[in-house]
């Protein structure tokens, strides 16, 4: 259970205040597209928007999915993506992280069913997969 508590206010200011923080958003996120929000959770100390924008995976792009060029930690369906798309994207994101800053980025967007990144990932990453 939780205790939600107010405090009274005028509406037009509570109106106002609103009209703000949705504006703010619209100028950082990407809240127009198809997204499932905010990819990855922020490792402690790290934002991991910049963590992907520094592995220089802003705006990368697997079939019909792409990570934002608004905000590099929102993947967006560009209106074709499959989920293979959406899961080699997040996973290739994660491993070139990884490569680049040793940080593990972990899923926030809860995923069903089950995905193995395989030989596509390692391309990417320029490793030879073993057959």
């Amino acid at each position: 259970s939780a205790v939600f508590e107010g405090i009274p206010a005028d509406a037009a200011e509570i109106r106002k205040a609103m009209d703000e923080v949705q504006h703010h958003r619209e100028t950082v996120q990407p809240i127009r597209e198809k997204t499932g929000g905010s990819t990855f959770k922020n490792p402690h100390g790290h934002s991991a928007w910049k963590l992907v924008h520094d592995a220089g995976m802003r705006g990368f792009t697997v079939g019909g999915a792409q990570m934002s060029e608004m905000h590099s930690n929102f993947m967006i369906n560009t209106g074709s993506a499959t989920a293979f798309d959406l899961e080699t994207l997040g996973e290739s994101v994660r491993a070139k992280v990884l490569e680049n800053s040793a940080i593990q980025l972990e899923w926030e967007i809860r995923r069903i069913g089950k995905f193995e990144p395989g030989r596509e990932v390692q391309e990417f990453l320029g490793r030879n997969p073993k057959q």
